[in-house]
């Protein structure tokens, strides 16, 4: 279930703002942060300070600045990396 944020529209192609309580797991953010690692499929919620957002990576895979998910959570560029959801494996050879 997504929920309304400020996030960039364009962002919907790596996947959706969610309620918190659906994250699987929690990564903090902190003012040295620079990128996160996570995993297609992946429910992640992120903590800055004491405020926090879930972003549902049901999506493709690639990276995005995090910053435009969150503009009020985040205040400076963290480069979110997204390795492709192992449980749908790329067709070919």
């Amino acid at each position: 279930m997504a929920i309304p944020s400020r996030a960039d529209p364009a962002l919907a192609i790596y996947g959706d703002r969610v309620k918190v309580s659906f994250a699987t797991r929690t990564i903090v953010i902190t003012p040295s942060t620079n990128y996160v690692n996570v995993t297609g499929g992946e429910i992640i919620r992120f903590v800055v300070g004491n405020k926090s957002m879930a972003w549902n990576f049901n999506g493709r895979s690639g990276s995005f600045d995090l910053a435009r998910a969150a503009p009020a959570l985040i205040d400076h560029k963290v480069t979110a990396y997204i390795a492709p959801n192992p449980y749908y494996p790329r067709s070919g050879g």
